[in-house]
C-alpha cells in the first residue's frame, strides 16, 4: 500500500493544476451538502416544533366533577399520541386572562372565574391526528366545546390547516432528499470527469506496465487511492469551512428563532450533529471515489 500510496501522490504533483481543480469542486460539493444537511435537520426541527406546537383545549361543563376530569385526563395521558396533558382551573383561566389584559387592568377587575370553563389542553405527536382526538374528546360527556390553537380560521378550517402543515413538511423532506441527490450525482460526475482526463494522460504509461506483466490491481490501486485523496480533502475542507460559517452564524440564528429549536442548544450537540455528518459524507465520499474510479477505468478500457 506505501508504493501506491507514493505513486498516486506522484500523479497528484505531477499535475497539480489538475488536481486542484478536482479538489476545489469536491470541496465546492460538500460544503455545499454540508449546508444542505443543516438546513434538512433545521426544517424538520421547526416543522416537528410547529407540528407538536398546536394546542387542542377541551373546555369542560360545570357540572364537571373532579373524578370525571380525573378520568379524562388518565385517558388522555396514556394515548401515546397525545402529549403535555395539563389541567387548567376557572382560576388558573382567570389569571391567564389577566396577565393577556395586563395592559388594561380595568378588564381584569370586571370579571370572575365563574365565567371561565376548566380545561384540558393537550398537543399532538403528529398533526394528522389532530382531527381524530378532537373528535374523541367531543364525544365525552363532560365536554362543552373543544378548540384548537392552529386553527385561526374556527374548527371548520382545521382540515386545512393541518393539510397545509404536512405539505410544507413533505415538501421540505422530499426536496432536501432531491437536492442532496443531485449533488451526490454531480461529485460522482465531476470525480468521474477528472479520473479519465488523468487516466487518458496515462495511457502510454498503463501501456507499459501491461508489457511488463502488471497486475490489474498494482494499476489501478493508485487511481483508487488518488480518488480518495480527491474525495477525503473535499470532504475535510468542505465540511470544516461549513461548520466554521454555521459556528458564526449560530448565536445570530438561535437568537432570530428564540424558542425553536432549529439547532442544537448546546456546543456539544452542534458537534455531535457535524460529527455525525463528517462520518456520511466521509462514506459517501469513498463510495463516490470507488465508483468515479473504476467507472473511468472501464471507460479508458473500452476507448482502448
Amino acid at each position: 500500500m506505501n508504493i501506491h500510496f507514493k505513486t498516486a501522490l506522484d500523479y497528484i504533483r505531477r499535475s497539480p493544476f489538475q488536481a486542484l481543480a478536482a479538489s476545489f469542486v469536491l470541496t465546492l460539493t460538500f460544503f455545499v451538502a454540508t449546508l444542505v444537511s443543516v438546513l434538512v435537520y433545521s426544517s424538520s426541527k421547526l416543522i416537528t416544533y410547529f407540528e407538536t406546537r398546536p394546542q387542542v383545549i377541551a373546555f369542560l361543563k360545570d357540572a364537571a366533577t373532579d373524578t370525571d376530569i380525573a378520568n379524562l385526563q388518565h385517558s388522555l395521558e396514556d394515548n401515546p399520541k397525545i402529549q403535555n396533558v395539563k389541567y387548567v382551573s376557572k382560576e388558573e383561566a382567570l389569571s391567564i386572562y389577566k396577565k393577556a389584559t395586563s395592559d388594561n387592568p380595568l378588564l381584569g377587575q370586571l370579571v370572575s372565574p365563574s365565567i371561565f370553563p376548566a380545561s384540558l389542553e393537550f398537543s399532538v405527536t403528529d398533526l394528522s391526528y389532530a382531527q381524530t382526538a378532537i373528535d374523541s374528546v367531543k364525544s365525552e360527556s363532560i365536554v362543552d366545546s373543544v378548540g384548537f390553537t392552529a386553527a385561526l380560521g374556527g374548527e371548520s378550517s382545521l382540515n386545512d390547516v393541518v393539510a397545509r402543515l404536512r405539505t410544507i413538511t413533505t415538501y421540505v423532506k422530499v426536496g432536501g432528499a432531491i437536492f442532496v441527490g443531485l449533488l451526490a450525482i454531480s461529485s460522482l460526475v465531476v470525480l468521474f470527469t477528472i479520473i479519465s482526463m488523468r487516466m487518458v494522460g496515462r495511457k502510454e504509461e498503463v501501456e507499459i506496465l501491461n508489457l511488463i506483466g502488471a497486475t490489474q490491481n498494482f494499476i489501478r490501486s493508485p487511481i483508487i487511492i488518488e480518488a480518495f485523496i480527491y474525495t477525503a480533502f473535499g470532504v475535510l475542507i468542505g465540511w470544516a469551512i461549513s461548520f466554521i460559517a454555521v459556528l458564526y452564524l449560530a448565536p445570530t440564528v438561535v437568537s432570530y428563532f428564540g424558542e425553536i429549536p432549529i439547532l442544537p442548544g448546546s456546543a456539544l450537540g452542534i458537534f455531535e450533529l457535524f460529527g455525525i455528518i463528517f462520518v456520511g459524507e466521509l462514506i459517501i465520499g469513498l463510495v463516490l471515489a470507488l465508483s468515479g474510479s473504476l467507472l473511468a477505468i472501464s471507460r479508458v478500457k473500452k476507448v482502448r
